[in-house]
Parts: structure tokens; C-alpha cells; sequence
């Protein structure tokens, strides 16, 4: 399809919606075909913060016309998906609002008045065509040589239709009850063009459109009619949706002019691509898996056995989920990345909005959400890792976990890692750094680590700031370097040498166990360094 492309500024400020007094009224609304897609979350996302900048409303919508492509649990997880990111709407199923249902599967006798309309007005017609007749017709453009064919201008006059059999044949046709569905009229020729607010002005050529079904045989409404119909009746002002919807918009723009309503008609914004990390095409559903990061907010589990983790399943915070997102094609301009909810609708405009792809970048959603674990509180932290851990563990940490998540803030990215980070505060040592240890632990080390120990024990006040006192002052009576010290106490305590603050680490352990660790370790040493 050919589409034509001009400077966004050509048309900008032309275009009235309503009146310049009317807030902005958008939508978000999804399909319950299986789980929502992150491309989606941030749809829905710009969404959000478009209606909350501008103190306009967020509507939720479920576009759920395609029952053959329904997916049970589908709509409850898109409902609870928006919840855990705190993108609230104003209107919608469970909300309510003066503009309902917002199901578009609760809305069939609605759409029916307007497919009337435009049969009655000659800008859509009847069309009895079974599925063989139509692939039929599409074999026999491809053996001569039209490749791709479609139900447009010109196949129109060679199938079974109103334009075809006639006005009275096709109504006895629908009376007498045989199977039909009903056709947008494209014209025959002329130009469809619309303003887009990021792509600036957009145009097709109605001979690459085709004659759109607009009314399924099951009576119910294609998403072209539907989306246009509800639109117009929830007052929609802006819609903001995926670049893939973009060559639909030619025909809802006719439908905009056939139902008498171009004034009305809302401005356009289709968002980039969300690209694979590595920027070539569509980051898919199946990328997750390949790649291994989530590509949906929430963990999913279909019926037919098809499951996938999520972004809160992986340990990430829903405001580093949105933070990240929102930069997946807009940028404010400055060099400040880390942005609160309230600050994205501050800032959030869709002048920023890039036209290219936005690669996902893993590596780049983590380092969000390690500056959000950076920036909780001890107790806020320790609350968000609980749900990561065996319920056994969180009540033998008890009061300690704040303490221990607070330590190792610096040292995880998701709340997933806090498990394997702090396994040596609930669980007795099991490997150890053997490289190290038979580079440190010597013969003549061994009788000194053994009076430390003792040192250790002795410490009256087991905090941090005492503990460092008495090791640094033995280490300086001794003779020894901290070199030689400090890293076989860390294995003592933990298996290796990484870790955080080493004394800050005794204090929470408690010194009996402190004391116990390392006393242990002697044995195990002896052993690695005998082998």
C-alpha cells in the first residue's frame, strides 16, 4: 500500500475537534484475544498520560466483536494488568460512565442503526459471497497474474452483491434469511488523507483500499465499524494507537465521511514499533522466550497449555515498567530519565513522540528498576522481596529483612535476584571460592585467623562500626594486611569474595553465627587447600 507522507507542521493547527472548550476524551482499548502485549501497556500508557495532562478522561474499552478469536481470562488479565500499573480509567466495564457498555460485544443493536445508515445511503452494501466463492475469485486473480487481490472496486461488479443482483434481489436475499455480510463502498477513485500528530499529514490512493466488511455473518460488527461507531459516540478527540493500525485509518476515515461526521472526526497519533533488541522488526510475543525477558506485564497461563512470565513475575516495579515504557519512542529532550507517574503526565507530550521503531532493550529496563529498588526505603524493599521468598525464610529473617534488603540495594536489579543475593543470611554456606581460598589460606595464616575468630567473639557492642574497630586493630597488631584477612572472612561468612559491606554483614548474621561460620570454615579451608 502506498502511502504519502508530509511535514507534520502543514496542518497541525487546522484541524478542530468539538471545540477548543472540550477536554480530550481518549480510549484504550483492547482485544481479550490472549495476553496484553507490553506494545499495548505502553499504548495504553500514552494513553493515560495524554487524558491526565490535559485533565481530559481515560476510557477503557474491550473490543471484543471477534468471538472466534476470544481467549477466556483474556479480559480480567488486561483489568488486572492496568491495575498493577496504576493506569487507572476513568470510564469503562467496571468503572461505568455516561457513554456505555463499554464491551463492545454488549453494544450489537447500536452498531446495527448505523449499518443501516449506510446501506439506506448507498455507501455500503449487502454481499452474499460464501468463503469458497471468495477464494475462488482470489485463485483466479492470481492465475492471471493480479497477486494479492482483493474485494476492491473491480472485483465488486464480478460478485454476488447488492451492486450485482440488485437492490430488491439482495433485501429478499437478507429476508429470506440466506447468510450475508455487509461491504464498505469505496470510491471509486480519489485521495484519503488525514493529519497525523506524530507522522504529520498521511494519504492513500482509495484504489489500494478494498471494500472492507463492516458486518459479520454472525451479525456483529468488524473492529473497523465498531471502532469508528463507538468513537464517535464516546466523543473520542484523540486516538493514539499502534503503528500497525495506520492503514486501517483510510477506511475509518471513510466511514468518518459517509456517516456525515468529518467534523467530528478525532486526530490521529500511531505510535512506533516496539522493535526486537536487535532493532529489526516487531518485538513479538515469542521474543520473550527466545531472548528471555517478559514481553507481558503479568505471568499468562492459557487453557491449551501456552504460559508466559511477566514483568511482575520477573521482579520488576510497575513504576520502572512504566518509566522504561515511556521512553520506547519519546524522549522530553532533557537529560533526566528517571520520572514518577505524576512527572510523565507533567512532561508527556506527543510532539516528543519519535516516527522510527524503539528497540527494547532488557539491559535498559533492568537498570530502571535497580533505580527504583535504589530508591526505596529499607522496609518498602524488604516488603516488595517477601513475595520472592519461601515463606519459611521470611519468618526465620523476621525483623532482619529490612536490614539485609537495605544492604544489598546496590546489588540487584529485579526483586527476583534478592533470593540468590541474600541466600547466606538464611541458609548455611554450601560452595566456596576454592581459587581464593588456596591463594589466601596458608599455614601460617591459620593460627591467626583462629585468635580473630576468638577477637570476633569478644566484641562486646556486635555492630558494624565496632566490629571493623577490633579487626583493623588485630590486623594492625599481627602484622598481617587486610589482603590477607578480609577475604577469608567474607568466604567464612558468605563462599565468596563479592559481596556488600563485610562487617555491616557480621552484624546482621548476629555473632554467634558469625562466630560459628567462620569457626566452620577452618575445616573446609584445610580440605580445598590439602586437595
Amino acid at each position: 500500500m502506498h502511502l504519502v507522507f508530509l511535514p507534520a507542521t502543514i496542518l497541525k493547527n487546522q484541524i478542530i475537534i468539538f471545540s477548543m472548550t472540550d477536554r480530550p476524551r481518549v480510549r484504550f482499548a483492547p482485544s481479550p484475544t490472549g495476553p496484553l502485549h507490553i506494545g499495548g501497556v505502553r499504548t495504553a500508557l500514552y494513553n493515560y498520560l495524554f487524558a491526565k495532562q490535559q485533565n481530559g478522561t481515560f476510557i477503557l474499552r474491550i473490543e471484543d466483536t471477534d468471538q472466534t478469536r476470544y481467549v477466556e481470562g483474556a479480559e480480567t488479565y488486561i483489568k488486572e494488568s492496568l491495575e498493577w500499573l496504576g493506569l487507572s480509567a476513568d470510564e469503562g466495564p467496571d468503572q461505568g460512565g455516561d457513554f456505555g457498555p463499554y464491551k463492545q460485544s454488549e453494544r450489537k443493536e447500536i452498531y446495527a442503526k448505523y449499518v443501516k445508515d449506510l446501506i439506506d445511503t448507498g455507501k455500503a452494501y449487502y454481499a452474499f459471497d460464501t468463503p469458497e466463492e471468495i477464494d475462488a475469485m482470489r485463485t483466479r486473480e492470481n492465475e492471471r497474474g493480479n497477486q494479492g487481490p482483493k474485494y476492491d472496486q473491480r472485483i465488486r461488479k464480478e460478485m454476488r452483491n447488492t451492486l450485482t443482483l440488485g437492490k430488491q434481489k439482495a433485501e429478499e436475499m437478507v429476508a429470506e434469511g440466506i447468510p450475508y455480510t455487509v461491504r464498505l463502498m469505496v470510491p471509486e477513485e480519489g485521495i484519503v488523507s488525514f493529519q497525523d500528530d506524530i507522522r504529520g499529514q498521511v494519504q492513500f490512493d482509495v484504489k489500494e483500499l478494498d471494500d472492507k466488511v463492516i458486518l459479520k455473518t454472525d451479525g456483529l460488527p468488524t473492529y473497523h465499524l465498531a471502532n469508528v461507531v463507538d468513537d464517535f459516540l464516546m466523543k473520542i478527540t484523540h486516538v493514539i494507537r499502534g503503528e500497525e493500525w495506520l492503514s486501517s485509518t483510510a477506511h475509518h476515515v471513510l466511514l468518518y465521511q459517509s456517516f456525515g461526521w468529518s467534523e467530528h472526526m478525532p486526530e490521529f497519533a500511531h505510535l512506533p514499533l516496539i522493535l526486537k533488541p536487535t532493532g529489526k522488526g516487531k518485538l513479538s510475543k515469542r521474543d520473550g522466550q527466545k531472548f528471555g525477558f517478559p514481553v507481558f506485564p503479568l505471568a499468562w497461563s492459557a487453557e491449551e497449555g501456552e504460559s508466559f512470565e511477566g514483568f511482575k513475575s520477573y521482579g520488576f516495579d510497575p513504576a520502572a515498567v512504566l518509566n522504561f515504557l515511556a521512553f520506547l519512542g519519546w524522549n522530553p529532550g532533557t537529560e533526566q530519565e528517571i520520572f514518577s507517574l505524576t512527572e510523565l503526565t507533567d512532561t508527556f507530550s506527543l510532539d516528543q513522540i519519535s516516527k522510527s521503531g524503539a528497540r527494547f532493550d532488557y539491559d535498559k529496563a533492568k537498570w530502571y528498576n535497580s533505580q527504583y529498588i535504589m530508591a526505596q526505603s529499607d522496609e518498602q524493599l524488604a516488603q516488595n522481596v517477601a513475595p520472592f521468598l519461601p515463606e519459611e525464610v521470611v519468618q526465620k529473617i523476621g525483623s532482619k529483612l529490612a536490614s539485609i534488603a537495605g544492604l544489598l540495594k546496590p546489588r540487584i536489579q529485579t526483586y527476583t535476584e534478592f533470593s540468590e543475593a541474600a541466600a547466606y543470611f538464611f541458609r548455611e554456606v554450601d560452595t566456596y571460592n576454592e581459587k581464593i581460598i588456596r591463594k589466601k589460606w596458608k599455614e601460617e595464616i591459620k593460627p591467626k585467623y583462629q585468635d580473630l575468630i576468638g577477637e570476633i567473639g569478644a566484641v562486646t557492642s556486635f555492630e558494624a562500626a565496632e566490629i571493623k574497630e577490633v579487626v583493623s586493630g588485630f590486623v594492625d597488631q599481627s602484622g598481617l594486611k587486610f589482603g590477607d584477612v578480609l577475604p577469608l572472612l567474607r568466604i567464612g561468612l558468605s563462599g565468596d569474595t563479592k559481596g556488600p559491606d563485610l562487617f555491616a554483614m557480621m552484624e546482621i548474621m548476629g555473632q554467634g553465627t558469625t562466630v560459628q561460620r567462620l569457626n566452620g570454615a577452618i575445616d573446609v579451608f584445610d580440605k580445598i587447600s590439602e586437595d
